[in-house]
């Protein structure tokens, strides 16, 4: 790789990073055994920089500052992109270049606890995205195809999708699983020993580690240096936590390899024994099991002591065994096999949760709040975004009702609203200004429905999900 390499446009690196990862893929998928070495030229390379530069403007944490108060938009104004991107390459190259402490910020979750995010300065974003741009297609060739959280080209639904699959065939006792502290706990000697089985680069080795190391100062001003865990919220946690939460996956696809064929499957049950497959989502998985609940409660031990190899430990609270009739919750569905109305018949159902309606619902509820001084244009801008984007992840559930109740909903707290803010208008002057066809409006903005999105399956797609550096032969055979 030539180093000396001028710096190129955005969209040149973009292909020139593209090219790399798909060679660095595909000779992971080769050779199952390979150690890469000579990786940190790859992460000072001109094309790399400039591709997590603009990964890193585009993401929404651009706005946010680390510790140096300094944002992606000040740095490209006041210091120059060109300028900012030669100087973090020569630190790189020099291997002068050490992380700063991360900036702590909680936001607040159900039930009064909290979420620790750690915010990096941007400097180091990139470098976590240059590093990942390089690491990603290599341990993406070691990744299993039961696990779908932070990983190119898979999504919830797809993780939903395996779920209904084989709880639907007589999967019918599921372990929901949950992980205690998962980004704060994971063991940094574990991860690294598994980077370590494919990275054979030592700086590269160390630059993982540094950032894994790297202080947290809080919102006190003390300032802590962690034993264990990641920072959530960081661009190399999720890769890293996925690595780290491998050997899950790894365990329990050894055990399916194992009796994969029906012959098997049926030998196993006629003498007592439970068939059973692992769906995973980031620290939330869930094990379906074939088999009746003391095989269950076999396999959340057989789990936890999985996950004790690298020092995490399963949240009693939220880790339960359930039937597939009594219904279960996963990644905002509510699953639960139940007999279709006017049929004698079962089928398996997945619908929102009420955990997952009950937050666009205090999403509306901020958004149509007391004070009135805003316009309905304005409010209908703030709300669009989040009615659009809720309805179209639940689109491929049984949720035609639950978007009707929602729409209902939505009217009765705009039409709430408006009244609020002209308190001497009658009811036939907002219908005439404000609700033409029953439904708020104002000038070319309108306020979304969500009854008008359209539910439709989703495609079940199994193990024939195509990474995104498979040549195009590799992608016609997925």
């Amino acid at each position: 790789m030539n180093t000396d390499a001028p710096w190129p446009t955005p969209e040149v690196a973009q292909e020139r990073v593209l090219r790399i990862q798909t060679k660095l893929h595909q000779w992971a998928n080769d050779d199952p055994n390979r150690q890469f070495d000579d990786l940190y030229n790859l992460v000072s390379d001109p094309a790399v920089l400039v591709d997590a530069w603009a990964r890193v403007r585009r993401n929404r944490g651009a706005r946010s500052a680390g510790v140096d108060g300094r944002t992606a938009h000040h740095i490209a104004a006041v210091v120059g992109e060109l300028a900012f991107l030669s100087e973090l390459r020569d630190d790189l190259k020099a291997r002068r270049f050490r992380p700063e402490a991360v900036r702590e910020v909680t936001i607040p979750k159900r039930g009064g606890k909290v979420r620790r995010l750690g915010i990096a300065t941007v400097r180091d974003r990139v470098v976590q995205a240059a590093l990942k741009t390089v690491l990603e297609p290599i341990l993406e060739a070691d990744f299993k195809p039961c696990s779908y959280g932070f990983r190119p080209g898979r999504r919830v639904q797809d993780a939903i999708a395996e779920v209904h699959f084989f709880t639907s065939r007589s999967y019918e006792w599921v372990v929901e699983g949950d992980i205690t502290a998962c980004f704060d706990e994971i063991s940094h000697v574990g991860v690294i020993d598994r980077l370590r089985a494919r990275v054979a680069d030592r700086r590269v080795l160390g630059l993982a580690k540094m950032f894994l190391k790297a202080g947290i100062l809080s919102r006190d001003g003390g300032q802590r240096h962690p034993v264990m865990g990641t920072p959530q919220g960081g661009i190399l946690s999720p890769l890293l936590s996925n690595l780290a939460l491998s050997v899950l996956d790894e365990h329990f696809v050894a055990a399916w390899e194992s009796f994969a064929t029906d012959r098997v499957r049926r030998w196993r049950q006629s003498k007592g024994l439970a068939n059973y497959r692992l769906v995973r989502y980031a620290d939330d998985w869930v094990v379906m099991v074939a088999g009746d609940r003391s095989h269950a409660e076999a396999l959340r031990d057989e789990a936890a002591a999985v996950l004790a190899t690298m020092g995490l430990r399963l949240s009693l609270e939220k880790t339960r065994i359930a039937h597939i009739d009594e219904g279960f919750d996963f990644l905002g569905r509510h699953i639960q096999r139940h007999r279709k109305r006017g049929s004698k018949r079962r089928h398996v159902y997945t619908y929102p949760s009420k955990d997952a309606l009950a937050s666009i619902k205090a999403k509306v509820r901020a958004g149509t709040p007391r004070a009135t001084d805003q316009s309905l244009s304005d409010l209908c801008d703030r709300l669009n975004p989040a009615l659009r984007g809720w309805t179209t992840h639940f689109r491929h559930d049984v949720a035609k009702a639950t978007f009707s109740y929602l729409r209902a909903f939505i009217w009765r707290r705009v039409v709430g609203w408006l009244r609020k803010k002209h308190p001497r208008a009658g009811w036939k002057a907002l219908r005439r200004r404000y609700l033409p066809g029953w439904w708020p409006t104002e000038g070319k903005r309108t306020l979304f429905d969500p009854s008008s999105v359209p539910v439709t399956r989703y495609r079940y797609r199994g193990d024939r999900i195509p990474s995104p550096w498979a040549t195009t032969t590799e992608k016609i055979a997925a």
